[in-house]
């Protein structure tokens, strides 16, 4: 697998999905239960190809992550080539950027000493959606980009 299997919940999430998946390779609901009897390791290999395809095509769309931490806020922005960075350092180590007192205290402070910001952009050495999905694993989660875009351009003025 090039990413990892998805949990059960997904995967009846995407049900419907998976079927159509299944049918394109001609095997219908009596073959599939079949195969998950008799050959419960192809069943695996099945699951494992779906969850690629579907990790590709999600991993593909992406544009925008953000990785929040006590004392880090990660903002990024993907492109085809490049991956664009902001991030956000309180300097405070008691200030905790995971709870809703901290956000309020970075919104006070985020432009005074006590915060640090930096920008910065690279060029995707290996595959895309492979950097991407280790930002992924890390914690980072998807996003619309309003943070990063509001962020862009206050650093832009």
């Amino acid at each position: 697998m090039k990413y990892t299997r998805l949990t059960k919940e997904q995967l009846e999430e995407l049900h419907p999905e998976f079927i159509n998946f299944l049918a394109s390779q001609s095997i219908d609901k009596s073959e599939w239960d079949s195969i998950k009897n008799k050959t419960p390791e192809v069943a695996e290999q099945e699951i494992d190809v779906f969850s690629d395809l579907i990790w590709e095509g999600v991993l593909g769309n992406a544009k925008y992550l953000e990785h929040y931490s006590k004392n880090y806020i990660f903002l990024f922005h993907c492109t085809e080539i490049h991956m664009m960075t902001i991030i956000i350092r309180s300097l405070i180590p008691e200030v905790d950027l995971l709870k809703k007192e901290g956000l309020q205290w970075l919104s006070d402070n985020l432009f005074t000493d006590n915060v640090e910001i930096q920008r910065g952009q690279k060029v995707f050495a290996d595959d895309r959606n492979t950097e991407i999905f280790n930002l992924i694993q890390q914690g980072a989660i998807f996003t619309q980009g309003e943070l990063f875009e509001q962020m862009n351009g206050i650093l832009e003025q």
